[in-house]
């Protein structure tokens, strides 16, 4: 692990001649919250896909895929967006991005072929990447220190809130038809009308620390913070894909309760993150230990738990951890970044989080497989927290001036 962390004490001066202010951080975050969107979104209509499509070649694997498929091109394609972000311009690329969501994300509308329907969702993901890249890129251009904590740990908060939103939103609308919730992704064309004029594209020369020099990606600072986001990305989607299920095996069948259990864990996670702020002057590692601490007490608590509450308990633990974790590893990777880096760093950070996101399903199925139930394979999952606090305590990034 890296010994040094730019943290959150980070504190250039703004852009030169011009100030983002609180409209450009709403349209960011709200920019941000687009994946989430594809994420979880058709989960309630998967059951009806199957069904509709029942006499489809592979339909038991297209109908998945259609699900989990865009995270994994938005680990895939990140790295480039970033790339492009930074030879390119970080708005350029993101207006595009957002048409390109509206259009891939609302085709299954009329498309009848489920092949075609799983090939669109290809086109959202690398759409996500570009704009899950540029939003953050553009938050960590615009604004430093304490301003930039707020925004990134919003960005968090906002997202988890969403999850829950649009989970509940698409069960809604998949009552109507499953082709109804394919709706919701023209949302992107509404929010790029506003992107179109309010935010700009920072110059070389006015960013915070910025060279017209094209500097190449310094793997030694992110190399670190990725690698750890790859493990915290498990652990960060770990209960939002699983709580259900752990809900169901403690003899639970009614839908309204399991949704209510997602949406408490959820707002814990949206707690943890807007403490992000106030709680950044602590450093990387402080945050990290006690964020991998929260996590493990959290998922050790759901997997030995007996009674719903003890599980939903140990579930808002957990959950106000990785609420703290993500924007810690966030600043962690990208300041320092000078601006001719940043689109790649955020790229690169991008695509371990979400590779973590992919992943999280196969290594928790895996380890519920070998060790029995998926009890047991959270648990595990929480004794790997254990293990990361301790590396973090070991090798951890320390905290030092960040005036660079």
């Amino acid at each position: 692990m890296s010994t040094m962390d730019p943290t959150a004490t980070e504190t250039r001066p703004p852009l030169a001649g011009r100030a983002a202010g609180k409209t450009h951080a709403a349209l960011l975050v709200a920019g941000s919250c687009l994946p989430v969107l594809g994420a979880v979104l058709l989960a309630p209509v998967l059951p009806t896909l199957n069904q509709v499509f029942a006499d489809t070649a592979g339909v038991a694997i297209l109908v998945p895929l259609v699900l989990t498929v865009p995270a994994l091109f938005v680990a895939l394609f990140s790295p480039l967006a970033g790339y492009v972000a930074d030879r390119v311009g970080r708005k350029q690329l993101l207006i595009v991005a957002m048409l390109a969501y509206a259009l891939f994300g609302t085709a299954p509308l009329w498309l009848d072929s489920l092949g075609a329907i799983a090939l669109s969702r290809v086109g959202v993901g690398i759409a996500e990447a570009a704009i899950m890249t540029c939003c953050t890129t553009l938050i960590t251009d615009y604004y430093a220190g304490q301003q930039r904590n707020k925004y990134l740990g919003l960005q968090t908060m906002v997202s988890a809130l969403a999850a829950t939103a649009f989970f509940a939103l698409g069960g809604i609308l998949g009552s109507i038809s499953w082709r109804t919730p394919f709706w919701l992704y023209a949302v992107s064309a509404v929010l790029v009308v506003p992107m179109i004029f309010k935010p700009w594209e920072p110059a070389k020369s006015q960013a915070h620390g910025g060279s017209t020099a094209k500097q190449p990606v310094p793997w030694r600072q992110i190399g670190a913070p990725a690698a750890v986001t790859l493990f915290g990305g498990i652990v960060f989607y770990a209960l939002i894909v699983h709580l259900p299920y752990v809900i169901t095996g403690l003899g639970v069948t009614d839908t309204g309760l399991i949704g209510g259990a997602a949406a408490v864990a959820s707002l814990a996670t949206a707690a943890g993150a807007i403490s992000f702020r106030y709680l950044a002057k602590l450093g990387t590692r402080k945050l990290l230990v006690g964020a991998f601490g929260l996590a493990a007490v959290g998922l050790c608590v759901v997997s030995a738990a007996g009674s719903v509450p003890l599980a939903i308990l140990g579930a808002v633990v957990a959950s106000a951890g990785t609420g703290v974790l993500l924007p810690t590893l966030l600043t962690w990777a990208v300041n320092g970044l000078d601006f001719s880096q940043r689109g790649r760093g955020t790229g690169i950070w991008t695509a371990t989080l979400f590779i973590g996101q992919f992943l999280t399903p196969i290594v928790l199925g895996a380890t519920a497989a070998a060790l029995g139930n998926l009890a047991l394979a959270l648990g595990a999952l929480g004794g790997a927290c254990a293990l990361a606090l301790l590396a973090v305590l070991v090798r951890g990034p320390r905290l030092v001036s960040a005036t660079h």
